[in-house]
């Protein structure tokens, strides 16, 4: 876990798994409700959504307290390594996926809210620091997802 300063915070675990195969879960906006650690993220807004690549837009089915949807803009990508999405709030949430051997990777996540429309109600309101534990357990649901076929 870190957080730099610079209005971003990182949470980084190994996966015994390839890193092409991580990635391809963390593209695939279908599965993002199963290796959320948040509780969150409810579901893909369309079940039929394509791989997510550099300019994709994809919705989410979300729940905090109430049911929303969110709309998302894929901004940064790098095939099998970076991904990186918005929403209208301007905050990204970023994949690092970098290879450790054949059948391993490193996975970062981070919340960058440095190019937030509002980054102090986000620090005022805790929620650089809330989701630190959240990353923690979406790395764990997705090493489990990666290694075993199921999150739970």
């Amino acid at each position: 876990m870190s957080g730099d300063g610079t209005r971003k915070v990182s949470v980084t675990r190994k996966v015994a798994a390839p890193a092409a195969e991580v990635f391809a879960v963390v593209r695939n906006p279908a599965l993002h409700a199963v290796i959320d650690g948040s509780g969150t993220v409810k579901g893909a807004s369309d079940a039929d959504a394509p791989l997510l690549e550099m300019g994709s837009k994809f919705g989410m089915s979300m729940r905090m307290g109430v049911p929303y949807s969110i709309a998302n803009e894929v901004v940064e990508y790098d095939p099998d390594r970076l991904i990186a999405w918005r929403h209208m709030g301007g905050h990204r949430w970023r994949y690092l996926v970098e290879p450790d051997g054949d059948d391993a990777c490193t996975v970062t996540e981070t919340f960058d809210w440095s190019t937030s429309k509002l980054p102090l109600l986000i620090q005022v309101m805790g929620m650089d620091r809330k989701h630190i534990p959240n990353m923690e357990k979406t790395l764990e649901r997705l090493d489990r997802y990666a290694t075993t076929g199921s999150a739970d």
